[in-house]
């Protein structure tokens, strides 16, 4: 299994960007995707996570302008972020479990005050 994730970029503070991960197969056989991210000089943390129910949870610094969902049909899972802030620059990582983990490359988002 491949993850690819894309979509990040610079943007303004209060801006928006929509994250992608693309699965190489179906991501029926996950139980749980997530995001996570990193910022210079600092620990990986978890963004969000849905489970193959499609429950959600969000760490306290995203919840209200973060949103997790997925597309079954094009394997593709999304982080919409709205309401950007200067310490949401990091980047992100998608991953998923089927109970072996994986990991996509990361995408670089930038958010500029």
């Amino acid at each position: 299994v491949q993850l690819q994730a894309s979509g990040g970029g610079l943007v303004q503070t209060g801006g928006s960007l929509r994250l992608s991960c693309v699965a190489s197969g179906s991501i029926f056989s996950f139980d749980v995707m997530g995001w996570y991210r990193q910022a210079p000089g600092k620990q990986r943390e978890l963004v969000g996570t849905i489970t193959h129910t499609d429950s959600l949870n969000y760490a306290d610094s995203v919840k209200g302008r973060f949103t997790i969902s997925r597309d079954s049909g094009k394997n593709t899972m999304y982080l919409q972020m709205s309401s950007l802030k200067p310490e949401d620059t990091a980047v992100y990582y998608c991953y998923a479990r089927d109970p072996r983990v994986y990991w996509g490359q990361g995408t670089q988002v930038t958010v500029s005050s």
